[in-house]
């Protein structure tokens, strides 16, 4: 009646213990992970937003940020408000 079992069944078994082993593993640094990010977003909310201009002060040289558009002729970028020195009439 309580023989040994099937070795198929022991390595079913076996299966099966490491599956929810490891699920519980996985479950468990995914946690770990949400609680991480939880705290790095909470320690960013804290910290007042710069705009664009304080940031690229901080980059260390001094200068304005330039927006840069397209060159209507060439495609090249450049400044807003400047002319492209492509050589085309256009």
């Amino acid at each position: 009646m309580f023989g040994l079992p099937s070795i198929q069944k022991l390595i079913v078994l076996g299966l099966v213990i490491a599956a929810v082993w490891y699920g519980f593993k996985f479950l468990g640094r995914l946690q770990q992970a949400r609680k991480a990010e939880a705290k790095l977003r909470a320690g960013e909310a804290k910290k007042p937003q710069k705009t664009r201009t304080e940031r690229s002060a901080e980059a260390g040289n001094g200068e304005e940020v330039a927006d840069l558009v397209p060159c209507p002729t060439c495609g090249a970028y450049i400044q807003a408000g400047s002319k492209c020195s492509c050589g085309r009439k256009d």
